[in-house]
C-alpha cells in the first residue's frame, strides 16, 4: 500500500470555509437557545409564550438540530488537513503535534462543559485522534471507510439484533443535573455538569447515531480538502452542483416517506436524512458564495464569526447558560421557544460584532491564538 503524500500545492485562507463555519456556529447557537441550553422542561409554564411555539420547534429543528454540527465536524475534517498537509510540505510529521492539540482541545473541552452540560468540544477531541492514523491512507481506501461510515453501521446493527441503547440511563443523567440547572448556585450547576455532562452527551450521541456520523463527516472534510473543492477551481462548481441536485432529490424523497416519523426505521435513516439536508446547505452556500456577489458580501460578517469559532462556541455556553441558568437570569421558566429563538438571534448579532472588532485589532480570537501557542509550544 502507498502512504498519501502531499501534492504540494499552496492551502490559502478558504474564505467560504470561514463563513460555513461562522453559519455553523450561529445555527448552534440558535439552537441551543431554543433549548433553553439543555434547559428546557415542558412541564413549566412560561410566561411569554406565542402559539407558533410549536411550529417553530418543529422548523428549527429540521433545519438547525444534527446539521450545523455537522458542518461543524466537516469543517473539524478539513482544518487537521491543512495543517497536516502544511506540515507535511515542510517535511514535519504532524501526528504527535495533532495528538498534544487534541489533549489540548478536551482541556477546553472541559472547562466548557462547566458552563453547558451539552459541551461537544471534548468529543471532538478523542474523535479527532482518529483522523492520525487515517490520514496516512490512500483517498481511495478513504472513500470506502466514509461509505461504511455513512450507512451508520451502529444502527443496522440495532435494526438486525434488536439491541437499543438504554434511554432509562441519558434520563437518569439528566435528572441527576436537573436540581443544579433549575435550582443551584454556578458552583452547583458546574459541579453537576462536570459529573454527568459529558457522559449524557455520550448516551445522547449513541441514541441519536452522532458518534459514527461525526467521525464519518471529520473524514469526508481531510478528503474535501485532499480534493481542494471549496476553491473555485478545477470545475469544482459543477460537482458541488451535482451535490446540490441529489441532496434536493433525497430531500423531497424522504419528505414524501416521511422519514422523520418512522418509528421503526427512525433512528437509522434520520440521521442519513440529516447528512444530505446538511449537503444540501453546504453545496448550496458554496454555489451561491462562488456564484453571487450579493451573497459573498452580504454574508461576508460570516466570516470573521467563524474565525473565531472556538471563542464564539465557549462565548455562547458562558453566555446562554447565564441568561436561562437558575443561577443567572433564569430565562428558562421565563420564554417559550419563540422568544428563546429571539435571544438566540441576539446573542449572535452580540457576537458577530465582537468578531469583526476583535479581528481589526488581532489574528486570532482569544481562545483560537491561546490554543495555537499551547500547540506549538517546544517541549
Amino acid at each position: 500500500m502507498n502512504f498519501y503524500k502531499t501534492l504540494g500545492l499552496k492551502n490559502s485562507r478558504i474564505d467560504v470555509a470561514d463563513a460555513l463555519r461562522g453559519l455553523a456556529v450561529a445555527g448552534i447557537i440558535l439552537y441551543h437557545s431554543v433549548e433553553h441550553f439543555n434547559m428546557y422542561d415542558g412541564s413549566i409554564a412560561h410566561a411569554y409564550t406565542l402559539g407558533c411555539d410549536d411550529w417553530m420547534a418543529d422548523v428549527l429543528a429540521l433545519l438547525l438540530s444534527g446539521k450545523m454540527y455537522g458542518i461543524f465536524a466537516l469543517l473539524f475534517g478539513l482544518s487537521f488537513f491543512i495543517m497536516n498537509d502544511n506540515q507535511q510540505q515542510r517535511g514535519n510529521c504532524f501526528s504527535g503535534r495533532f495528538a498534544w492539540r487534541m489533549f489540548l482541545l478536551a482541556m477546553l473541552g472541559i472547562v466548557n462543559t462547566a458552563f453547558f452540560d451539552g459541551d461537544i468540544l471534548f468529543s471532538y477531541a478523542i474523535y479527532g485522534l482518529v483522523l492520525i492514523p487515517l490520514s496516512y491512507l490512500p483517498t481511495k481506501w478513504l472513500w470506502w471507510v466514509v461509505a461504511f461510515l455513512f450507512i451508520q453501521p451502529i444502527e443496522i446493527y440495532s435494526l438486525i439484533s434488536g439491541w437499543q441503547v438504554d434511554a432509562s440511563s441519558l434520563r437518569e443523567v439528566y435528572g441527576n443535573m436537573y436540581h443544579g440547572h433549575q435550582h443551584g448556585s454556578f458552583l452547583e450547576n458546574a459541579y453537576g455538569n462536570l459529573r454527568y455532562g459529558q457522559v449524557a452527551t455520550y448516551y445522547w450521541c449513541m441514541m441519536k447515531g452522532r458518534h459514527t456520523q461525526t467521525i464519518c463527516l471529520f473524514i469526508l472534510g481531510m478528503l474535501v480538502g485532499r480534493k481542494r473543492w471549496f476553491y473555485n477551481e478545477n470545475n469544482n462548481l459543477a460537482l458541488w452542483k451535482k451535490v446540490l441536485v441529489v441532496s434536493i432529490l433525497v430531500l423531497i424523497v424522504g419528505g414524501i416517506a416521511d422519514v422523520r416519523h418512522m418509528e421503526t426505521w427512525n433512528n437509522w435513516l434520520y440521521p442519513i436524512y440529516n447528512f444530505f439536508i446538511l449537503s444540501f446547505v453546504v453545496s448550496g452556500f458554496v454555489l451561491l458564495w462562488y456564484g453571487k456577489e450579493w451573497f459573498r458580501k452580504g454574508l461576508s460578517f460570516l466570516r470573521q464569526f467563524g474565525k473565531m469559532s472556538l471563542t464564539n462556541y465557549f462565548l455562547q455556553s458562558i453566555i446562554g447558560c447565564g441568561l436561562f441558568a437558575y443561577y443567572g437570569f433564569n430565562l428558562q421558566t421565563k420564554l417559550g421557544i419563540t422568544y428563546a429563538f429571539f435571544v438566540g438571534i441576539a446573542m449572535v448579532v452580540v457576537q458577530c460584532l465582537f468578531s469583526n472588532l476583535w479581528l481589526k485589532y488581532h489574528s486570532h480570537g482569544p481562545f483560537e491564538g491561546i490554543w495555537k501557542k499551547l500547540t506549538w509550544i517546544k517541549f
